[in-house]
């Protein structure tokens, strides 16, 4: 018979047996949230455009703060769409020394895809055609298939982008020569396109866009445009209030022009877009984080915190 000792040996090599397997699987899954050690460095490839690096900006900060050791790759085109990504993947696996191929600092999405190996690769659509689900198709069924080809471990998730500011002059397009009317209907419209083609490919989504129209329509802490400024003859370098306003809005340019862009995340947004990523990326809640951009007032801070974390886990107030 064996030992006591013997015996409690075999008993600790089986469980750490086990131990590894589960991290094993875990990982071979695309399981996100649950990392085998603290230690180890997430793989996050983004296939998007600037509204991805707005989203993104901050969470290299975020995870160091929190412990996460994160590595960043990229093929991002300003403005780019599902289509205009995979028309580039498809000319350059036609053709390799196809120009149109390679048009991420002169690489192709396949040489990019192929530098490394991925946990999590994000898709997302251009915002202007976000709200209108047959922009989505073929194309987000071929890059997935064709990012599965290259990196079959990976998980494939989509970046919910945001809608417009209230006072924005235009919104997404909801169908062909039709477009969103409002800040909410843009955000109605394009979450539905996305958790459609989420269902349809069976990926999850970062709900960035939830996170934005959550402050946005709150009494609060939503933007509201100032009432008594004079929008149609601006004096420099006079601006509007833009208390609480997640977009980058109204600004004079170096040369002092009047400029606005109702589009683009400012600081705030940028902060929050990177809030969600980090809770939805470690399943960790941001709300204990304590880094926060120079430009965001500590008390905005504190709510985008606490907004990143309940549209993350609805159950939590």
């Amino acid at each position: 018979m064996l030992s006591f000792r013997k015996k409690l040996s075999w008993i600790l090599f089986f469980l750490a047996a086990i131990t590894t397997v589960q991290a094993q699987s875990s990982r071979v899954s695309g399981t996100v949230g649950v990392r085998p050690t603290p230690t180890d460095t997430l793989h996050l490839f983004l296939i998007g455009n600037s509204f991805s690096q707005n989203a993104a900006r901050y969470l290299p900060q975020l995870a160091k703060e929190g412990g996460h050791p994160l590595e960043i790759g990229r093929a991002e085109l300003g403005g780019c769409s599902l289509q205009r990504h995979w028309e580039h993947a498809a000319a350059a696996e036609a053709n390799p020394d196809d120009p149109k191929g390679k048009p991420y600092k002169g690489k192709s999405l396949r040489m990019l895809l192929s530098e490394g190996t991925w946990d999590v690769v994000t898709l997302q659509q251009n915002s202007m055609n976000s709200a209108d689900p047959a922009t989505y198709e073929p194309y987000a069924q071929k890059l997935y298939d064709y990012i599965k080809s290259i990196q079959p471990k990976a998980e494939v998730v989509f970046h919910q982008t945001w809608a417009y500011r209230s006072d924005s002059n235009d919104f997404s397009q909801i169908a062909p020569n039709t477009f969103a009317q409002t800040e909410k209907e843009m955000w109605e419209k394009s979450r539905a396109a996305y958790h459609t083609i989420a269902q349809k490919l069976g990926v999850r989504i970062i709900p960035v866009g939830d996170a934005f129209w959550k402050v946005s329509s709150d009494p609060t802490w939503g933007y509201r445009k100032d009432p008594n400024f004079n929008f149609k003859n601006p004096e420099y370098p006079s601006l509007p209030g833009q208390t609480h306003s997640l977009h980058v809005g109204y600004r004079w340019t170096n040369d002092q022009k009047w400029g606005f862009d109702s589009h683009h995340a400012n600081e705030a947004g940028c902060y929050l877009g990177s809030l969600v990523w980090y809770s939805f990326l470690f399943g960790e809640s941001p709300r204990e984080l304590t880094f926060t951009p120079e430009q965001v007032p500590a008390d905005f801070a504190v709510q985008l915190r606490k907004v990143a974390e309940t549209t993350q886990n609805p159950v939590r107030k």
